[in-house]
């Protein structure tokens, strides 16, 4: 009885303040602000809506996706070009609807499809830090125009309709409160899913792979459930806390920036709590190894008679000063040699890590060599670290680097909605035609 009594009290003061402006909040409310800011770090909001650069969450910053590019929103109290003038409904509307306060919808993109599952009271929290605990930016980011039917926002409402599940998180009374809290937060504000589990042609996750890993167009997001070789909870608990792990993990890409914006300014509970969460979930069957088929490229057919091929060549004089020829890396430098980005199911991230390197929020810990090497380079490279380091059987072929260097495949979406654009021309077109012949 406590609890349902517990939820009542929390959504009767949600619904008062609900209907409030901002002015008349408790100012000095310092622990629930406390508490947003907290929430905001787990839910990774600096990532898409601070700039390099920019004042924090004044928005601006560009979302590549295979629809065109998205650029995030100003979420800083500003009345003219933020959301200052938004009560709390709707803050908790845009928040876990994806639905603005003028009606429009957001794309999902912001990933208000996991942001469903936070409660009542966090979303309260969060709304007196953007309120009260970040400075006003009046200044409106670039707008998002992708292409027609897409720029279409009310289009989102029938996406929402078929896909957005808006059940808030119900805990499982038959899991311990350390679970149940790594669910909440795998499930809601991390937004694990966001990343590491597949879509469907309608750019929705399919439930029924549930983070077994997704192609982010460029980046690969592993798979990250249970049972892969060299991985257990603690192992994720350091990997989340500092992009490191004993297995010789490194994180890179998008995940590099969640570790270092969010996973690791999270309390070393939480960090235990998703770990044991993801160490708890059913292990999807796996093959032995990956499997494809290669043609030998002609510079390697040197490498088989005895002498260097290309993609050694290349490795020498561009990596082995960091990572040794033999892999094993220099000084703490990360080794290849068995690396577990070397199991993955494609060598993106490889040829990923060797087109732009790798960035954390401070300094750098590896170049990029976008502008050094060619397409058939880059997969020269990716090719000899993968079967040499890693013993794998993926290939990458120049054909493959070129999609990653310009961002990744653009969605099928866009040549269905032309067909179809095309077709509803013509069947207008001949409706008015046969309308013409019988006035006639």
């Amino acid at each position: 009885m406590v609890r349902p009594l517990t939820m009542f009290f929390t959504r009767l003061a949600v619904a008062a303040l609900a209907a409030l402006p901002v002015a008349a909040l408790a100012a000095d409310d310092a622990a629930l602000v406390e508490r947003g800011r907290y929430l905001a770090v787990a839910g990774d909001c600096a990532a898409c809506h601070t700039a390099h650069g920019k004042a924090p969450f004044s928005g601006g910053v560009a979302i590549a996706s295979p629809l065109g590019t998205i650029y995030s929103t100003n979420i800083t109290p500003s009345a003219t070009h933020g959301i200052g003038a938004y009560t709390l409904e709707q803050f908790g509307r845009a928040l876990r609807a994806g639905v603005r306060a003028d009606g429009s919808h957001l794309y999902p993109a912001m990933p208000y499809t996991a942001y469903a599952k936070v409660t009542d009271a966090d979303t309260a929290a969060l709304y007196a830090y953007f309120m009260q605990g970040v400075q006003a930016v009046d200044t409106a980011p670039p707008a998002t125009s992708l292409p027609f039917p897409f720029n279409v926002r009310l289009s989102m409402g029938l996406w929402n309709g078929l896909f957005l599940d808006t059940r808030p998180f119900e805990p499982d009374p038959a899991r311990s409160a350390k679970w149940n809290r790594g669910a909440y937060l795998a499930q809601g504000l991390a937004h694990c899913t966001t990343c590491h589990t597949p879509r469907n042609f309608l750019m929705a996750e399919k439930p029924g792979l549930y983070l077994q890993g997704a192609s982010l167009g460029t980046w690969h997001a592993p798979d990250i459930t249970p049972g892969k070789p060299g991985w257990d909870k603690e192992t994720m608990a350091e990997y989340l806390r500092t992009g490191h792990a004993r297995n010789g993990a490194t994180a890179a890409g998008p995940m590099r920036e969640a570790i270092d914006l969010s996973f690791s300014k999270m309390t070393p509970q939480d960090i235990a709590a998703i770990a044991t969460y993801l160490d708890d979930l059913p292990a999807p069957p796996r093959a032995t190894a990956p499997v494809a088929v290669a043609k030998i490229a002609a510079g390697d057919v040197a490498e088989m008679a005895g002498g260097v091929g290309e993609g050694e060549r290349l490795y020498r004089n561009n990596c082995a000063a960091c990572h040794q020829v033999d892999g094993d890396g220099l000084r703490g430098l990360p080794a290849l040699r068995n690396h577990p980005m070397l199991r993955y199911p494609n060598a993106d991230n490889i040829s990923m890590a060797v087109l732009d390197g790798v960035w954390p929020e401070h300094g750098q810990d590896m170049p990029g060599f976008r502008e050094e090497l060619d397409d058939r380079e880059v997969a020269a490279i990716t090719n000899y670290v993968a079967t040499t380091f890693g013993r794998s059987t993926v290939v990458m072929s120049p054909e493959r680097v070129a999609v990653l260097r310009q961002g990744g495949e653009a969605s099928p979406l866009l040549l269905l909605a032309r067909v179809g654009m095309g077709l509803g021309v013509g069947v207008v077109c001949l409706l008015w035609w046969r309308r013409r012949r019988r006035v006639r």
